[in-house]
């Protein structure tokens, strides 16, 4: 059996995954191929990958082991298709290493996916730990790597000013858009004031990313300490 060392790069919740040699080999599988509709006219494919997330501890309380299942699996596979080809190997993770199953093998051997998203969180991680980062998606602002503390409203606020960067809102559009609820009672231009009074000073020395335009209203100016976090999928409907 060969032995291959896959990955010895830290995850960002399993660190230290790596690979250890095939349980059993013939030849080197292909890495999986897209659908063939999605294929250009050049390329053909040529095997699949399937990534398989589960530890021993769950393997033995449902009555198997991973080599029984590369086993089950490789027989399974001669018999709808003698002809294929196989290679298993078995991905590693520290006692206690944190993270899904899948995942911790997905990473572990390289999946590219896989890598792209362990990348996006540790560079994720890090902004977060300076400076502000308004985070769309999940409705909440850190400063420096703290949770800030904002009401609702001043979320809101502060959100619809940051969709709309570099542009000056009116406070009676502010009024209009952030007070539409007919439980709310509808404030004067001053109460907007008093609410971006308050807005800023949870922002601390991070304050000028909303500024005053006099005699107009506010706008949001993007700083290079200021990351904007919209999250996966769909947007934000208030973004455009």
């Amino acid at each position: 059996m060969s032995n291959t060392a896959l990955l010895e790069r830290p995850a960002v919740h399993a660190p230290h995954l790596r690979a250890v040699p095939p349980i059993a080999e013939q030849a080197p599988v292909a890495p999986a191929a897209p659908a063939a509709a999605d294929l250009p006219a050049t390329r053909s494919p040529r095997g699949f990958a399937l990534y398989v997330g589960l530890d021993e501890i769950k393997a033995a309380e449902a009555g198997v082991s991973l080599p029984l299942l590369v086993d089950a699996l490789r027989r399974t596979l001669a018999e709808l298709a003698p002809g294929a080809e196989t290679h298993a190997t078995v991905a590693l993770a520290p006692h206690g290493s944190g993270g899904r199953d899948l995942d911790v093998v997905r990473l572990a051997l390289q999946e590219p996916g896989a890598i792209a998203r362990s990348k996006a969180a540790e560079e994720e991680e890090k902004d977060e730990n300076y400076g502000v980062t308004v985070d769309i998606s999940r409705k909440r602002v850190l400063i420096d790597g703290d949770s800030a503390s904002f009401t609702y409203k001043e979320f809101e606020l502060l959100q619809y000013l940051v969709l709309r960067e570099g542009r000056t809102i009116e406070r009676t559009e502010l009024v209009s858009a952030l007070w539409q609820s007919p439980d709310d009672e509808t404030p004067g231009e001053r109460t907007i004031d008093v609410h971006v009074r308050r807005l800023r000073a949870k922002l601390g020395r991070y304050e000028d990313i909303v500024r005053t335009v006099r005699g107009v209203g506010y706008r949001f100016d993007r700083h290079a300490d200021v990351v904007i976090r919209y999250g996966h999928g769909t947007p934000s409907p208030d973004r455009f």
